[in-house]
């Protein structure tokens, strides 16, 4: 079942940086050819030049079905085949209960998240099966950990998780596999503008045991990552500091969540993050009829 990623095409979304390029440069030492998409044209260039060569860069949204399967045809053709694909795009919300976090902001995290990779996945689906390939899902330890604060972004990696074991099974008839990988904290520059620079979302960190929060690098991810795909492992975890609280989650959530929602800390921090998000509002200038 192990997969020798040499001389093979791996498709990586959301790589010009991050996770994603980390994930890129380790499938590459390993003689893969690399697909970079990403937003813009002049950041997949670029991250395609710095990997070398074997790799290069096409500019594709994963929330545009139509544009995405084109890249992918497009990578097909150049290279000739697709093997394993990882769905890695992804944004992150600013911190926001539920009732103030705008509607809008909402729907834009899952349709990048969630509809994005399904939307992945339907692009690579012919490629992966045709190859007998592997199918890579970027899920996060938000998909078991309570999403206080960030609440789409847990919505949309659980959704991940449930379309990855899905696959799992599908896929299993075809000789092609599929796994999930979950990322705790990356030292991404999402991750740093989302909680570095808020520091109301980093109290939400703060919250959580120092151990469990320490961060990896990108190329650690990207590692580990690639391991897992080495293996068509069902799930990766990364850093595997966080598997057990996986394993016990049916256990240890239930407790968590009778605890946190009369935790002093939490509920001080849930009404900040309502006040702010009010206040936002207020500032926004209403529009002419």
């Amino acid at each position: 079942m192990n997969l020798d990623l040499a001389g093979r095409t791996v498709v990586i979304t959301g790589a010009a940086r991050g996770i994603g390029l980390g994930t890129a440069k380790a499938a590459a030492a390993r003689g893969a050819r690399v697909a970079v998409l990403d937003l813009r044209q002049e950041d997949v260039d670029a991250a395609a030049a710095e990997i070398g060569d074997g790799a290069i860069g096409l500019a594709a949204d994963v929330t545009d079905r139509d544009g995405l399967a084109d890249a992918f045809t497009a990578v097909a053709d150049r290279f000739g085949a697709i093997d394993v694909v990882v769905a890695n795009a992804g944004i992150a919300p600013r911190g926001a209960t539920v009732q103030g976090m705008a509607p809008e902001e909402f729907d834009r995290v899952l349709a990048v998240n969630l509809h994005g990779v399904y939307n992945t996945v339907l692009a690579a689906m012919p490629h992966v099966l045709k190859t007998g390939g592997h199918l890579l899902l970027t899920s996060s330890v938000y998909a078991f950990v309570n999403g206080v604060g960030v609440s789409p972004y847990a919505v949309a990696k659980a959704g991940v998780e449930q379309l990855g074991r899905a696959l799992r099974v599908e896929l299993a008839p075809y000789g092609a596999t599929a796994g999930v990988v979950y990322y705790g904290f990356v030292d991404t520059h999402m991750v740093k503008v989302g909680f570095d620079e808020d520091p109301l979302a980093s109290a939400v960190t703060d919250l959580l045991p120092s151990f469990l929060t320490a961060r990896i690098t990108p190329e650690q991810a990207g590692e580990s990552t690639v391991r897992g795909i080495e293996r068509r492992a069902a799930r990766t975890i990364a850093p595997a500091r966080w598997t057990g609280y996986s394993l016990l989650r049916g256990l240890i959530n239930p407790v968590l969540d009778v605890i946190t929602a009369h935790h002093r800390p939490v509920v001080e921090l849930v009404l900040a993050l309502d006040v702010r998000s009010r206040a936002g509002r207020a500032a926004v200038p209403a529009t002419a009829e």
